[in-house]
């Protein structure tokens, strides 16, 4: 017999009394009874000063204000062998503002997620926005139950579309009834009733229903409207009795008294179903457009009620098609109608109910839980620890060694403007002046070496690089220049859109890095300035640089909107170009391979693993994949694509002239398949590909002076290319820290308690 499948369930449980609870108890069993060989568990949330007698299988209470209850929580589960957690969110069920503190429970959460959203707000705010965008980013998968759901998650929040998975409202296999029986089994015999269930508070609706009795009542006479359901506990605590109280009230004014009954009480399932079976006309008349999900309408709608509801989200599309009817939010006058309508056709009403029953047989539970089943198991697979080994053949040839950083031929390079482009042999070369590209670089290199820790470059020497890429600037064009003279005389009034793109990248890394905040301050409000002009782009690798910019600019920035839902753009962007070239066993976003090509697969790596998109990890490493089997040398070493003419399609690669730019972007690709596998093949790629600056390569010489951390500009076919120039250096440089932070990564850490003992 196979391995038992262990799923875990986050929320309200029952005996709680509310919805959440309600649909957690109820999946959860769902889900153990569609295989004996499920098990399922509940971690519970308890409201504030509240106490439950929990069934045996909720294995843990988190108390709602209580942060550390959410860490142990995850270390529970973590610890406990779950296959699966099934996360119910809803913002008003978990401690901290808005919610936040389920954020912590996902942050050191190591089992794939399925989050069902039963509130998405359309128009959130901030704090909202935040988290429920932060959930969605730490979940395998999102699930919601309408359409409308998944729109508002792509459109609103930036969540990617093949991430959400629409499941609708689970409800009880009953069979098609009649209402008259279940009338007289309970004492209502001969009497058209309504029915609104649900736990009462002021936002559903029910002075509608009141008002309209009269109209109803001048056609049926006999008509009883049955308002089933306890008040609802957090208004009970708050104001007692006195929402209940203005209704029978309100009833009493307009002489409907009698024809209104308030049942006090939470029923449990067969009671509700049975009061179900025996309403002629079920109303829903809620006064808020932004329900996403109604577990009161789902029952009712699939055990085949004739159905009144308000134009909510889930009712619009539950009740289309002639399943339902729907009334404007509040108006009486159009409810009363309907219903009266409804009561009045005995025809209309058995064929409104058929088709309602007919399209609940698709969300019975037996089959809501099969369709959960398949979101944990694309979940499973979009978890990190399933992309393992057998992505790459190489072998792990020796540990990382942290390379020595010397700055002495980088600072020879750089002046009060920035870091002059070329070099003849390591000497600048003040006739080819400056460019953006190369400055951009060493503002990355600056801020890489500040979050790391390491010193070397000036404050000075930043400011510098930075103010060259605030005057390249040009507010007219909306563009970044790119080449300038050494006359500091602006050779263009645009660059080229890589160029803008690497602007972009560097102004993302001093956005989150950079030890001066008023320059990080500058840096942000760079980038949200150059940023929109991106998707006019047409340069695959511009939208890579653009990425990588983003993906540290939304680190910073978690609230951008625009940001976040450029991001998916891009990517999405990359991604059709792959599913458009790629075939048979060659995976690519081009027919050509040209200069820095692993910087598409890295871009797609990093944004998958920051979205939370298996997909584009997955598209980024099968594609570095292909990749590093067009740059390995039939010795084993790593060829860097040549840049004599690049590849062709259905020729060898170009075999020089080989660069440092091509080893420098191999090496952070692979280093970010290492950050998404922990497959240390990768590993082994990149000090590979390292290797190639110290000799591992076609000549077998080093291009590197270990003295002065000079770079030389390549090897052409003949000899290696003797000068040293900007993007030489500030490659190799940034493969040097790059290296020594992933080592850092490696070394093991004492435990805390050892480290005590030691201190």
């Amino acid at each position: 017999m196979s391995k038992p499948m262990r799923i875990a369930f986050i929320g309200n449980s029952p005996p709680r009394q509310c919805g959440i609870a309600t649909f957690t108890g109820d999946l959860s069993q769902a889900m153990a009874g569609a295989s004996e060989n499920i098990r399922t568990s509940i971690i519970a949330m308890t409201d504030d000063q509240q106490s439950y007698a929990y069934p045996p299988e909720v294995i843990f209470e988190i108390r709602e204000a209580e942060a550390e209850d959410y860490v142990t929580a995850a270390r529970i589960l973590n610890e406990g062998q779950f296959d699966a957690v099934s996360l119910q969110h809803e913002f008003g069920i978990f401690g901290g503002p808005d919610g936040d503190f389920i954020l912590k429970l996902l942050e050191h959460l190591r089992v794939p997620v399925v989050t069902t959203c039963h509130t998405i707000l359309a128009d959130p705010t901030p704090s909202q926005h935040r988290v429920l965008q932060k959930v969605a980013a730490h979940s395998n998968r999102v699930v919601v139950m309408a359409e409308k759901g998944r729109a508002l998650l792509t459109e609103i929040y930036g969540v990617a579309a093949p991430k959400i998975d629409v499941i609708p409202h689970g409800i009880p296999d009953r069979p098609f009834h009649d209402p008259e029986t279940a009338k007289a089994e309970r004492g209502y015999a001969g009497r058209p009733l309504i029915l609104t269930f649900g736990l009462l508070s002021p936002n559903k609706g029910i002075e509608t229903v009141i008002d309209a009795m009269p109209a109803v009542l001048r056609e049926n006479p006999e008509a009883l409207y049955i308002v089933l359901g306890a008040t609802h506990p957090t208004l009970l605590r708050q104001q007692g009795e006195s929402y209940r109280d203005g209704l029978r009230q309100r009833a009493e004014r307009l002489g409907v008294d009698h024809a209104v009954q308030f049942l006090n009480h939470f029923v449990d399932l067969p009671t509700l179903l049975d009061f179900i079976s025996m309403c002629d006309v079920y109303v829903t008349p809620y006064l808020d457009e932004a329900q996403m999900t109604s577990g009161t309408l789902a029952y009712s709608f699939g055990m085949g009620s004739a159905v009144v509801s308000t134009p909510y989200w889930h009712a619009r599309e539950l009740l289309k098609d002639g399943r339902g009817l729907l009334v404007p939010f509040g108006d009486a006058t159009a409810t009363g109608k309907a219903i009266a309508d409804l009561l009045g056709d005995d025809d209309a009403r058995m064929a409104m109910r058929r088709r309602a029953y007919d399209a609940g047989r698709s969300m019975i539970w037996s089959h809501v839980a099969r369709l959960y089943l398949d979101s944990m198991a694309k979940a499973s697979e979009a978890s990190r620890p399933k992309l393992v080994s057998d992505l790459v053949s190489m072998r792990m040839k020796r540990p990382l060694q942290r390379t020595a950083l010397k700055l002495g031929h980088f600072q020879a390079m750089c002046d009060d403007t920035g870091i002059v482009q070329h070099a003849v042999y390591s000497v600048p070369d003040r006739s080819h002046g400056y460019c953006v590209d190369d400055n951009a670089r060493a503002l990355l290199l600056s801020s890489l070496m500040s979050a790391a820790g390491e010193t070397g470059i000036g404050d000075r020497m930043t400011a510098s690089f930075a103010a060259f890429v605030e005057h390249a600037w040009n507010p007219d064009t909306g563009r970044f220049r790119n080449f300038m003279g050494f006359d500091r005389r602006w050779l263009e009034s645009e660059g080229s859109e890589d160029s803008h793109g690497r602007t972009l990248w560097a102004l993302g890394a001093c956005t989150l890095s950079d030890a001066d905040a008023p320059r990080r301050h500058w840096a942000s409000a760079l980038f949200a300035r150059a940023m929109s002009v991106t998707l006019t782009f047409s340069s695959p690798r511009a939208r890579a640089f653009t990425l990588l910019g983003l993906n540290d600019y939304c680190r910073a920035n978690p609230h951008d909107h625009q940001a976040s839902m450029l991001r998916v753009r891009h990517a999405e962007n990359l991604m059709d170009l792959e599913r458009r070239v790629s075939h048979g066993q060659r995976h690519w976003f081009e027919e050509g391979l040209s200069y820095e090509n692993a910087r598409l697969s890295q871009a797609l790596i990093l944004t998958g693993l920051s979205t939370n998109v298996f997909a584009f990890v997955e598209t980024g490493i099968s594609t570095l994949q292909w990749l590093m089997t067009q740059q390995t040398s039939d010795k084993g070493h790593f060829r860097a694509i040549g840049t004599d003419g690049f590849f062709e399609i259905g020729k060898a690669p170009k075999l020089f002239d080989q660069q440092p730019v091509e080893a420098t972007a191999t090496i952070s690709a692979c280093l970010a398949a290492f950050e998404a596998t922990s497959d240390k093949n990768w590993i082994a790629a990149a000090c590979r590909t390292f290797d190639w600056f110290t000799g591992s390569n076609d000549h077998g010489v080093s291009l590197v002076d270990p003295e002065t951390g000079s770079c030389r500009d390549g090897l052409h076919a003949d000899r290696p290319n003797e000068n040293r120039g900007a993007e030489s250096v500030l490659c190799y440089l940034i493969s040097c820290i790059e290296i020594a932070q992933t080592n850092l990564k490696l070394t093991p850490v004492l435990p805390r308690a050892e480290f005590r003992q030691l201190s």
